[in-house]
Parts: C-alpha cells; sequence; structure tokens
C-alpha cells in the first residue's frame, strides 16, 4: 500500500495555567523512572496503595514518554476537530449497539434544559489485526505511522507497569491483571481525543449564561466504566474529583505527568478495595473560560472474552471483602468484558438527554452477574 501523504497540521500550543487560587487536590505522584530499579516496583506499589485504595486518582511521572510526541497527537487531533462537520461524522459511535470507535457529536441535551453539551471526542482502537477493519476517518489513517506506535508505548509504559503495581498491592502474580488487559487481545481500549479526548476530546467555552442553567457543570459527576484511564496533563483547569470525605477539588495539570484513575471494572473485580471516583469537569476558573479545553486519553477496558468475577486475591480475603462464596462457581451467567462496556455505553450514551446520576444515588447498572453504581451521566 502506497504511502498516503500527510497534511500539514499546526503545532499544539499549550496554553498559560490559570493564576486564579483553586482548592488543588493532594494526589500522590507515582514516579515510573524508578520501575526497573531493584526493589523499585515494590516501593511503587507501596507508594500507589493508599491512593488506590482511598482516592482513585493519582498523577503517574517519569513514563519516557516525549513531551514532543504526546504535543504531535495533541496537533493531529486539533486538527481532525477543525474539519468540517461532515467528514467528522463520516465514522460515528454507533451507541444503538454500544459502539464506541469513532466520532461523537454534542448532541444531548442537559438534563431538562435547552443546553447542548459543548463536547466532541474521537475515539481511535487498537492498532492490532483484531481491529484492521475497523473504519478510521481519513485524516488518522494518513498519521498512522505516528498514532499506532504512540498507542502501543502508552500501554507498555504506563499501563503495563501500573497493572503490575495493581498485581503487587493485591499479591496476586505480576503479571494477572496484564494478562487480562493485554494490548495484543481484542478489547474496547481506545485512544481518545475530546475537544476536550478518546483518543482525543475538546470541550466548547459557552457563555455564562448558558453555564448558569447547568451549575457550571460540563460533565455532572460520574465515575468511568472501564478499568484504568489515563489524561495527559493539560492546563485548562476544569477537572474536579470528589475527596475522600465528600469534598470537590481541582485536579492540577502536571507538566510531564499523567492524571490516572481507577474505574469501575476495577473496582467491581477487586470488590471495592480499588475505587472507581467520582470526579467531574466544571467551568475553568475566569482567566481560562474562554479557551477550548483539549484533552488526550486512553482508555483501558477489560478484555473481551475475560469473566468478570472477583480476583482471587489474598489481600481481599484479609479484608473481609472476598468470600468463599465469591470463590465458588456462580449461579449467574457471568458476562465477560465486551458485553459489560457494550451494554455500559449503549446505556450511558445512547439518549438524548444527560442524566444527573447523583440525584438518583441508589441506582445500579447491573449486567448478569456484574452490578455497579449507576453514577455515570
Amino acid at each position: 500500500m502506497p504511502a498516503l501523504t500527510k497534511p500539514d497540521v499546526e503545532p499544539f500550543v499549550h496554553p498559560s495555567e490559570t493564576s486564579v487560587p483553586l482548592d488543588w487536590a493532594p494526589l500522590a505522584t507515582i514516579d515510573l523512572s524508578t520501575f526497573d530499579a531493584p526493589g523499585g516496583k515494590e516501593q511503587l506499589a507501596q507508594n500507589l496503595k493508599e491512593a488506590l485504595r482511598k482516592w482513585g486518582f493519582w498523577v503517574v511521572t517519569g513514563t519516557g514518554l516525549d513531551q514532543e510526541d504526546i504535543d504531535r497527537q495533541l496537533a493531529i487531533g486539533q486538527s481532525f476537530f477543525k474539519q468540517p462537520l461532515e467528514e467528522k461524522r463520516k465514522v460515528a459511535c454507533d451507541f444503538t449497539v454500544g459502539n464506541y470507535f469513532g466520532y461523537r457529536e454534542p448532541t444531548r441535551f442537559i438534563g431538562n434544559t435547552d443546553v447542548k453539551e459543548n463536547m466532541e471526542m474521537l475515539n481511535v482502537p487498537k492498532y492490532t489485526p483484531d481491529y484492521a477493519s475497523v473504519p478510521r476517518h481519513g485524516l488518522i489513517n494518513q498519521f498512522e505511522d505516528e498514532i499506532a506506535p504512540f498507542h502501543r508505548k502508552v500501554w507498555s509504559n504506563v499501563i503495563r507497569k501500573l497493572f503490575v503495581l495493581f498485581a503487587i498491592i493485591l499479591e496476586l502474580p505480576e503479571e494477572y491483571f496484564v494478562d487480562r488487559h493485554h494490548y495484543d487481545t481484542p478489547s474496547e481500549d481506545h485512544l481518545r481525543y475530546p475537544d476536550v479526548v478518546h483518543w482525543q476530546m475538546v470541550y466548547h467555552p459557552r457563555s455564562v449564561e448558558e453555564d448558569k442553567k447547568i451549575g457550571d457543570q460540563w460533565s455532572a459527576g460520574h465515575t468511568d466504566f472501564g478499568s484504568l484511564t489515563l489524561l495527559f496533563s493539560q492546563r485548562v483547569a476544569a477537572l474536579q474529583v470528589r475527596t475522600p470525605d465528600n469534598q470537590w477539588k481541582w485536579v492540577k495539570p502536571v507538566d510531564g505527568g499523567i492524571i490516572c484513575n481507577a474505574a469501575d471494572t476495577l473496582s467491581f473485580l477487586t470488590k471495592g478495595y480499588i475505587k472507581s471516583t467520582i470526579h467531574r469537569v466544571v467551568r475553568p476558573p475566569a482567566d481560562q473560560a474562554h479557551l477550548e479545553r483539549l484533552g488526550l486519553f486512553y482508555f483501558v477496558r477489560p478484555g473481551d472474552n475475560v469473566p468478570m468475577t472477583p480476583v482471587p486475591s489474598p489481600v481481599l480475603v484479609r479484608e473481609g471483602l472476598l468470600t468463599e462464596k465469591d470463590l465458588e462457581p456462580q449461579d449467574e451467567e457471568i458476562v465477560t468484558g465486551a458485553e459489560y462496556v457494550r451494554a455500559r455505553v449503549k446505556n450511558v450514551h445512547d439518549r438524548t438527554q444527560t442524566r444527573i446520576a447523583e440525584s438518583t444515588p441508589s441506582t445500579v447498572f447491573k449486567v448478569k452477574n456484574l452490578a455497579v453504581q449507576d453514577y455515570y451521566v
């Protein structure tokens, strides 16, 4: 196949950080550059343990990912979102079947208001033979030689190492979670570019009047429904996390860092030991409210054929979270990773209006044997 000609893309320029004093969350920082040192991963696991249990959010640094490569990915995403709407619509997410790959257009209204979502996103699946036939936009195909190796490098440099740390914390074989989320096996993983980012995502600024109608919340409180989320640090302050004592605190950008959070399937698999924390996106502070908030994400999902059953961890037994019944053959039919993710995506996104999930905290989303608190809006 002849090489595709690449268009020129404008470099991504990071905005200045806010000068407004904000109440920042005290998130732990995990420096992965020490992972391969003698005793390094064991010490990192100890450093991560409290954050994983109580906060569900932390920052990783020392990833070996070059800032130049990250900025290049943001530049590609920025170029994608500047395309005409009809071009972006050519490969769209099909939420009627729970398919999150492709472009998501902001069509839903926020709750019962007349205010529409201000978020666009593009979700790019893994570059493996299982997804070779999945449609991708022309622009994405033109940059495949840059996106594909970056996609895999994020998994190997960051995600694989974090899964090893989780296994050490739970006294499981080191490859336990790696084997259930391996890059080369089918899963719903994707790199997001939002205009906020899945490969990428972008949030567009709104008027003060519109934001007042929705309580200044661009994305209401929710948990993520995969296993793990990575957000490459960007400087427009808007992400907030709900603390262990139920306060909202801002997540501070860390240059060169990646904001990580555990998600619902890991919490389910560990009987709540790993915390899937509620977080939200709000109107940025006054000196940034006029800016677009472009983000780059990696969303990790369990392998398509992985059964969603609690992990056999001695730690969970000692904590009283894992019972003998949990380790016995289940009477209920066991849901697989693909079944759960597709059902969850359809439930959350195949609608014309968002729900305000925190107003109905008793709601539970259930697929076969897997049940999670339905905080996602």
